[in-house]
């Protein structure tokens, strides 16, 4: 049954990467609504569900805390490593941006989506009622993330065969992490451990890369109005959800 109920995720991660390539002619409000969808998973879904799972203090500070500061510091360096590298190997000064961390960050992506998978599993072995919640959950906001890999991919320079493989590897995850269910468990506080440090990293890619160049070059009132569309929406899912 979980398995079978992923399989609504798989389609709205799809639908969500076809919607990111079908308005390409207006790649702002694209990127304006990404980074508004990416803030509201980081900051009203991702957080509270890792300080919950994680619990743990260390010198006074939540462990999902520190290790979501861990994760935008660690985007952060990665990208300038990776963009020193290319500078050292001569790429031109105007082609700053550094495909290796869109496909990094899609990853993380395809990591987060398998990981809701898992949760819809565990959530079926507590109980039916429960595993409906939460799926309704996941299914709801994979549309974000199918929307939300493409672009990033995209973003950073990747051609659109990359950016399919991506999106493809995004929506097959939940189904492969719901059928993981039926042989591990993974502990609740290294679940929230890891989303800690995925919001992070998810943090940083919407605040310091995507956002910026949604108002580029069109720093128009939609652009705006799309992201704080995407937030809305994402808190439209959680209440729902809960």
């Amino acid at each position: 049954m979980a398995v079978f109920v992923a399989l609504g995720a798989f389609l709205m991660t799809l639908a969500g990467g076809w919607t990111a390539q079908r308005v390409t002619d207006r790649r702002h409000l694209v990127l304006g609504l990404a980074g508004g969808l990416m803030l509201g998973v980081v900051g009203l879904d991702l957080l509270p569900e890792a300080l919950e799972a994680a619990g743990e203090e260390i010198f006074g500070v939540p462990a999902a805390l520190l290790l979501f500061v861990a994760g935008f510091l660690l985007a952060h360096l990665g990208e300038r490593l990776l963009a020193t590298r290319r500078v050292a190997h001569g790429a031109a000064e105007h082609d700053s941006r550094t495909p290796e961390v869109g496909l990094t960050a899609a990853a993380a992506m395809v990591g987060h989506s398998a990981m809701d998978g898992v949760a819809i599993g565990a959530a079926f072995q507590v109980g039916g009622g429960m595993g409906l919640a939460v799926a309704l959950a996941v299914i709801a906001h994979d549309f974000a993330d199918g929307f939300n890999t493409y672009t990033i991919t995209s973003l950073y320079g990747n051609d659109r065969r990359k950016a399919i493989a991506m999106l493809v590897a995004d929506a097959v995850a939940p189904v492969a992490g719901a059928a993981s269910t039926l042989f591990v468990s993974i502990p609740e506080q290294a679940l929230g451990c890891y989303l800690g440090l995925f919001g992070g990293v998810l943090l940083y890619l919407a605040a310091a890369e995507i956002l910026p160049e949604a108002h580029h070059e069109h720093p128009a009132r939609s652009t705006l109005l799309c992201t704080v569309a995407g937030a809305a929406f994402i808190w439209l899912v959680v209440g729902i959800a809960s």
